[in-house]
């Protein structure tokens, strides 16, 4: 089993497209082969999927492609064998009731996740308006510690690392990144996007890493821009690597 290792799940070729990889030991796994696999992800998809990251562990820092393929963070969950919490960094709540068939799917993961993986606890979802979160069934509401577009808005530095901070800390953590979360000149994302600056992302990571330290399961990113429609490739390289260095301990 592989555990140190960092993942570039290609499945658009975006990422070679992007500089940050380069020197760093990753191992690039392709999905560029697999049908089923955009926004939606079918049973053979998935067994392909699940196939291919079979020899790797949940630990480490996977780059998972566009948010179409947040679904992903779902796949590697179900390799966790201990109970844990989720921290989710997204503009979308990505809690939407399946719509097709029961598919996985890009918008309805973290609800897939609470419904389906025993050892997840809590989600701690950051990020989205709260219009949208009110929409989620209240069922899973309940289990999610739940920070709003609009608080983090006015919320000062110490103020957002006490919401990271008072995270529980009794049971390790799985870190997901969507880089939708940050604004537009952070970012070039296929999907809407929020406020947060990378400086802010990175200061709250910072936080949590402060409390969790190698309590840390595993990380995952996603956010790129779509390769087809095309987008400004230079910003999600900043981001990535900054975030890579901050999780490998050089920021």
């Amino acid at each position: 089993m592989d555990t140190a290792k960092t993942v570039i799940m290609d499945f658009s070729g975006i990422y070679r497209e992007q500089e940050f990889h380069k020197g760093k030991d990753t191992v690039w796994i392709q999905g560029e082969d697999i049908p089923g696999t955009n926004c939606y992800c079918d049973s053979e998809a998935m067994e392909c999927i699940r196939r291919r990251i079979g020899g790797f562990s949940p630990e480490g820092i996977h780059f998972i492609d566009s948010g179409n393929y947040h679904y992903l963070t779902r796949i590697w969950l179900e390799k966790l064998d201990e109970p844990f919490r989720l921290l989710v960094f997204d503009n979308h709540t990505d809690m939407q009731p399946p719509a097709f068939g029961g598919l996985l799917s890009c918008g309805g993961w973290i609800r897939a996740a609470l419904e389906e993986i025993p050892g997840l606890l809590e989600v701690i979802l950051v990020g989205p308006d709260e219009e949208a979160f009110s929409r989620v069934e209240s069922e899973f509401q309940k289990k999610v510690r739940f920070l709003s577009r609009e608080h983090l808005v006015f919320m000062n530095k110490s103020e957002r690392q006490e919401f990271f901070r008072e995270i529980p800390s009794g049971e390790p953590l799985y870190i997901s990144i969507d880089k939708d979360v940050l604004n537009k000149k952070n970012a070039d994302t296929n999907w809407s996007q929020g406020d947060m600056s990378l400086e802010e992302l990175l200061e709250d990571l910072k936080a949590v890493l402060e409390t969790f330290g190698d309590r840390i399961l595993g990380v995952d990113i996603c956010g790129e821009c779509d390769s087809l429609e095309g987008g400004d490739c230079r910003l999600n390289d900043l981001s990535n690597r900054k975030l890579l260095e901050l999780f490998q301990g050089e920021y």
